[in-house]
């Protein structure tokens, strides 16, 4: 199976299953020098882990992450980095029924076509807990990005049919619930939404927003390569994600140039501006100094236990209810997963844009 390493120069493969012994990350391309530990790395893991509420899978992971490679006296080395996960608590006879038939909403009919063979236990590769991997680098990411004063805050928008109030926005509130939301009254509206849908042996999808600040004008390149691209691509590789859009994203088809166009202004220290941020950040493909807004829009959690219709593999039509340990609702947990892929994405292409211009190559080697 190809296709499980990210990014360029500041490169990650994550490997593991979600019922194997565990999973994990090898980063490459991370510079020596930098300050870290396993606690850096653990910080992250803790906004993903499973058992953080009752609108979580009850599966009793800790999530605890190990850095077998790539640190030496506090500090990175230059070379590979390696970090693993170990599962604890599989419950694999959960899943013994799965291997006869496709469940609705899930890759297994997918992966028994490309692969003649699929692991059934949780999904396998296609498993939210093949997250873990991503999450750890994306924390090491993150804290190169916090250093050049780029920050990431990603948080619940909505769930279901609960959004919050812009209005009321409030940061120090995202962490103080259990969705991630930056507004208690819209959180706990969201927790008597998905007490119905747990009623119903039902879940729910959302929607997660991100914002980047500090980040530098001309991030990215105005073809193949643009940072909106390279974002987009990121976050729909994330299994639960089925949209993507920055600034304004699909109101855009709604708009006029007059009222869409970002207009430039000259601040009193004689530089340029823009009066708004309808394009999210990114024009042309390249980062425009302004915050980098986007959004997810996370599916349902596939795995319900309410009755279902499919076929098993001898081509019969049967109905279905999924056993196991299972989230009402994901986007809680993918926050951070979402955050990850951004910084990861973020990154690399800061490393790539060092090379843009000949003056700034002489200014490196002439002060090496």
């Amino acid at each position: 199976m190809s296709g499980s390493s990210f990014g360029n120069i500041f490169k990650i493969t994550t490997w593991g299953e979600s019922h194997g012994k565990g999973l994990g990350v090898v980063i490459d391309g991370c510079p020596a020098g930098l300050s870290l530990t396993e606690e850096d790395i653990q910080l992250y893991l803790d906004r993903r882990k499973p058992g953080q509420s009752r609108y979580t899978t009850k599966r009793g992971e800790s999530d605890s992450v190990e850095i077998l490679s790539g640190i030496f006296e506090g500090k990175t080395t230059g070379t590979p980095i390696s970090l693993i996960v170990h599962n604890k608590d599989q419950h694999s006879a959960d899943y013994s029924e799965i291997a006869q038939y496709y469940r609705p909403g899930h890759a297994d009919l997918n992966y028994d076509i490309k692969y003649g063979f699929r692991d059934y236990r949780g999904g396998g590769r296609s498993s939210g807990r093949e997250t873990i991997g991503r999450v750890a680098a994306g924390a090491i990411a993150g804290k190169i990005l916090k250093q050049l004063g780029i920050t990431l805050s990603a948080y619940t928008l909505s769930i279901g049919p609960v959004s919050i109030d812009k209005s009321a926005f409030d940061k120090d509130a995202i962490m103080q619930n259990p969705f991630y939301m930056p507004d208690s009254n819209a959180a706990e509206k969201a927790g008597n939404y998905l007490e119905q849908c747990m009623k119903e042996m039902n879940s729910s999808g959302g929607v997660i927003e991100c914002v980047i600040q500090g980040m530098p004008a001309g991030i990215g390149s105005p073809v193949f390569e643009k940072l909106s691209a390279n974002l987009g691509k990121a976050i729909l590789s994330i299994g639960a994600v089925k949209g993507f859009e920055i600034g304004d994203g699909f109101l855009v088809s709604q708009a006029t140039g007059l009222t869409n166009n970002d207009r430039y202004l000259m601040d009193s220290e004689g530089s340029i501006h823009k009066a708004t941020n309808h394009s999210g950040g990114i024009t042309g493909g390249m980062s425009d100094g302004c915050d980098i807004i986007f959004r997810a829009a996370i599916k349902p959690t596939p795995s319900i236990a309410a009755s279902q219709q499919t076929v098993n593999k001898s081509g019969e039509d049967i109905s279905i209810n999924i056993k196991g340990r299972h989230d009402p609702v994901i986007v809680p947990r993918a926050v951070v997963v979402v955050e990850a892929m951004a910084a990861l994405t973020v990154l690399d292409m800061l490393f790539l844009s060092m090379t843009a211009q000949m003056a700034d190559i002489e200014t490196f080697f002439n002060n090496k």
